[in-house]
């Protein structure tokens, strides 16, 4: 049993090092590269260093129920590459497939403000007699692992090129990257790294528009990737390469309200909704009928390279509930006058209708009786 074991270890020890080679040679290959490439918080994006590709907004809908894990990710992007890559790291052997557009559009709706009606006295402005646009204020937030050679899976989604690989086969590794066009940076090597150390797998995905030569601009198709994970996990480490500001937006459906276990570097994270929910439509594809809680977050990394890990959630103290409200403010009115205009109006009357009426009641006061007049004196 002892020589079984060490047998096993050393073969481990063998593939993460020969895994490490490889990059490292790829690395040293690539070093004449103008520039690294971008990054975000779902992988490392690759392009020709000719063109330009940012990543401006990342949106990704994680949920989690102990065993299992799924990712879908919606990447809004623009540059003049006409096609791109990323390589996503994850903890287990994934399955990859088209994301539900619609998901997105339901969780903004869900996690909308609610709006609450307030009455001002006063005319604003939008208000007779004076012209222009209301205002409203924002209340304020409060707070299974199998041998793997190579490509073990390759498919085809929508506009994506998808493959999937392990580090147990440095030449299909290679060979793989060259074929499709991934150009490691030197700094990619390096971040690599944990992530071998810790044995993970990598979803490798290239983007082939149907136009070709067409630069890649706006929000790309999303992808959902379901992997085993007894922690709730979102890969950020590959993000600390980004040249850019990065913007994360997580929706997090879980058994319990869940929080970062810190920013990694960045801001420090938002939550904008929180609270219990009734899966419908492309939430109930995703996680079935059961109630489940949403978590809705936001945060920015304004230096990427700050960027300390991966995004760790864990279970908060307390289920608590919360929602933004959107004050709306509309004029008080009565019986369809505005009120201060029957204020400001009685005000100025009061004094006439206060005169009208003392003369009225003058005019009908009965006049007094004639002094009696005293005989004249003899």
């Amino acid at each position: 049993m002892g020589l079984a074991t060490g047998a096993v270890a050393a073969r481990s020890t063998g593939r993460q090092r020969a895994l490490l080679v490889v990059l490292m040679l790829l690395a040293v290959q690539l070093v004449s590269l103008a520039r690294p490439a971008y990054a975000c918080g779902c992988g490392a994006m690759v392009h020709d260093p000719k063109t330009t590709l940012a990543v401006d907004r990342e949106t990704s809908v994680v949920r989690w129920d102990g065993r299992s894990e799924q990712i879908v990710m919606s990447l809004t992007v623009n540059g003049t590459a006409p096609d791109a890559a990323w390589i996503m790291p994850v903890p287990h052997r994934a399955t990859v497939e088209l994301g539900d557009p619609r998901l997105f559009d339901q969780l903004a709706a869900l996690t909308a403000p609610a709006v609450e009606r307030r009455h001002h006295f006063w005319p604003r402005g939008g208000d007779w007699p004076f012209a222009g646009d209301g205002t409203s204020a924002e209340a304020p937030a409060p707070g299974a692992r199998g041998p793997g050679v190579g490509v073990v899976g390759r498919e085809r989604l929508g506009p994506f090129d998808v493959a999937r690989l392990t580090a147990t086969d440095p030449a299909a590794l290679r060979n793989w990257l060259k074929t499709n066009g991934f150009r490691l940076p030197d700094a990619l090597t390096t971040e690599l790294r944990p992530y071998v150390a810790q044995r993970w797998e990598y979803v490798a995905i290239r983007l082939a528009p149907a136009t070709a030569h067409r630069p890649l601009t706006g929000t790309l198709e999303p992808l959902r990737l379901s992997f085993a994970s007894d922690r709730l996990v979102y890969p950020m480490r590959l993000s600390r390469l980004a040249t850019t500001p990065q913007s994360l937006g997580l929706y997090v459906l879980a058994p319990h309200r869940m929080e970062p276990r810190g920013a990694l570097g960045g801001t420090e994270p938002e939550v904008f909704f929180a609270g219990r929910i009734t899966p419908v439509g492309a939430l109930r594809e995703l996680g079935g009928t059961r109630r489940t809680f949403l978590t809705a977050l936001d945060q920015t990394f304004p230096r990427p390279r700050r960027i300390t890990g991966d995004h760790e959630l864990v279970r908060a103290a307390q289920d608590t509930p919360f929602q933004r409200v959107t004050y709306t403010s509309a004029l008080l009115r009565v019986g369809g006058i505005p009120a201060w205009v029957l204020t400001v109006g009685g005000a100025l009357l009061l004094p006439a209708v206060a005169a009208t009426l003392a003369l009225a009641l003058r005019r009908r006061r009965p006049l007094p009786p004639p002094r009696p007049v005293p005989p004249p004196l003899r």
